[in-house]
């Protein structure tokens, strides 16, 4: 039994003493020279190598570290339960990472904004996904209404730090999220009417009007005397509940891109006249045959202003289905990415305090990915010109355009 004691306690000591000397190998191996190598060696990725985060942005899983701190967070919302029609957007935000990996911060730079997103002052990351239940859409609504509140309010990392900018707009954090069915515009602007204490301008681009009242879907088992009906919630009607709740800005709120079907007149008492009374103004797809991608824009920008807090919605089906297929409502006769990429483009100066791009449903896209390709452009697009506002608002306070906070 002695013996059987001292092979164990001379077992134990040489195991501390090998773990003491590959400490000391480890405090040797990680040198700030060693650490320089292994990242000139190793931290690179192909377009089509690495873990899929948008555009190969550092990853966080930023709902649950309260300490990051970012500019602009890239957030998916795979929610897709309150859809009327074809399912699937719950695949969008995976979808359109994988298709923006050809984007980086090596290879970011957007020629007509003159910026690379991914390098300039912002601290961008993509803090993964909301985990969203599909089961209970009361849930799921809470829910994300609950993480918009908690991504919203970050500090940025500049706050913290001796050049504290003066100017509003780089004061404050901003989301983009991957959607996910329309419905999620709903809980972002919560928050956000939250946040800025008023209501939020929306400039909401889609092939529809997203303000019916839940009573145009009939249905014999519809409470209408009961606003909490689980059922009103879906993505055609969350801007009719954004309206009634005093979310939306009434009379600077803009739809451009319309071209679905109504359901009943065009007069005073048909869904324009509901729109109308919500305090919208209606682009249609075909007005750009007469105002062409510049008269839209500038009429977007007339209607909305320079100052007020923009809430930017995008779903994906503006496009015609011809070019983007993998939609859930999809609606021929739309405009080709191009273009609205072009008008994404002419609105760059506005207030964007928050962003969604939604309804990429991948099970219908074609063999080349068409449509999540699209949609990560246009998220490109979006950052982008949110990166460039900053660029100007550094200027008129005397910072230096290029600094960039890091984490």
């Amino acid at each position: 039994m002695r013996c059987s004691l001292i092979i164990a306690l001379v077992a134990i000591f040489s195991c501390l003493s090998i773990a003491h000397s590959t400490d000391d190998g480890k405090e040797q191996g990680f040198s700030q020279e060693h650490l320089a190598e292994l990242q000139r060696k190793w931290d690179t990725d192909f377009a089509f190598s690495g873990v899929s985060t948008f555009a190969h942005l550092p990853h966080v899983r930023c709902l649950s570290s309260p300490e990051t701190a970012y500019d602009i967070a890239i957030i998916g919302a795979p929610f897709d339960t309150a859809v009327s029609y074809r399912p699937g957007a719950r695949f969008g935000p995976r979808a359109i990472r994988a298709a923006s990996s050809r984007q980086s911060t090596l290879r970011g730079f957007n020629t007509r904004a003159g910026v690379n997103p991914y390098n300039s002052w912002a601290t961008i990351l993509d803090c993964g996904d909301i985990p969203i239940t599909p089961f209970d859409n009361a849930l799921a609504l809470h829910q994300m209404t609950s993480a918009y509140l908690e991504l919203g309010t970050r500090p940025p990392p500049s706050t913290s730090t001796s050049l504290s900018p003066s100017s509003p707009y780089l004061q404050s954090s901003r989301l983009i999220t991957l959607g996910g069915d329309h419905s999620i515009a709903l809980p972002a602007l919560r928050a956000l009417s939250t946040k800025y204490s008023q209501p939020i301008s929306v400039v909401h681009f889609d092939a529809h009007l997203d303000t019916w009242h839940p009573a145009k879907y009939p249905s014999a088992w519809l409470n209408e005397s009961d606003p909490s009906t689980q059922s009103f919630f879906t993505h055609g009607t969350m801007f009719w509940m954004a309206a009634n709740e005093g979310l939306i800005a009434a009379g600077s709120s803009v739809h451009a891109g319309l071209r679905c079907r109504l359901t009943d007149g065009d007069g005073e008492t048909g869904d324009h006249a509901d729109d109308t009374a919500a305090g919208w103004v209606r682009i249609a797809t075909d007005d750009i045959d007469e105002l062409g991608y510049a008269g839209i824009a500038q009429k977007i920008v007339e209607q909305v202003g320079m100052e007020n807090p923009v809430y930017l919605s995008i779903d994906i089906d503006t496009i015609d289905p011809g070019l983007a297929p993998g939609t859930g409502t999809p609606e021929p006769g739309g405009w080709t990415t191009r273009e609205l990429v072009r008008i994404l483009r002419g609105i760059e100066g506005l207030n964007v305090v928050g962003a969604d791009v939604v309804e990429v449903a991948p099970s219908y896209d074609g063999v080349g990915e068409q449509t999540a390709q699209a949609a990560a452009q246009i998220v490109f697009e979006v950052l982008s010109s949110m990166v460039k506002r900053g660029i100007a608002e550094q200027k008129k306070g005397g910072r230096a355009s290029g600094a960039k906070d890091e984490l």
